[in-house]
């Protein structure tokens, strides 16, 4: 089986490609739906409900002085 690991004068290089900034984009729809305004999605209504009983919960209750 041969060694499959450096050896001490071997050193482990990255290759960098050259950018692809001038040339064809891999995927011409990628470039679409990244340009495409996105943003989160709506809230369920049952944490909406929940926002409102915490609500309800949190404002005191005052009887009216003007009857």
């Amino acid at each position: 089986m041969a060694n499959k690991a450096l050896s001490t004068r071997q050193k482990m290089r990255l290759r960098v490609e050259p950018s692809q900034q001038f040339g064809k984009p891999r995927n011409p729809l990628a470039a679409l739906a990244k340009a495409r305004a996105a943003g989160p999605h709506a809230k369920p209504l049952s944490s909406e409900r929940h926002e409102a009983k915490q609500a309800l919960r949190k404002v005191k209750l005052v009887a009216d002085e003007d009857d």
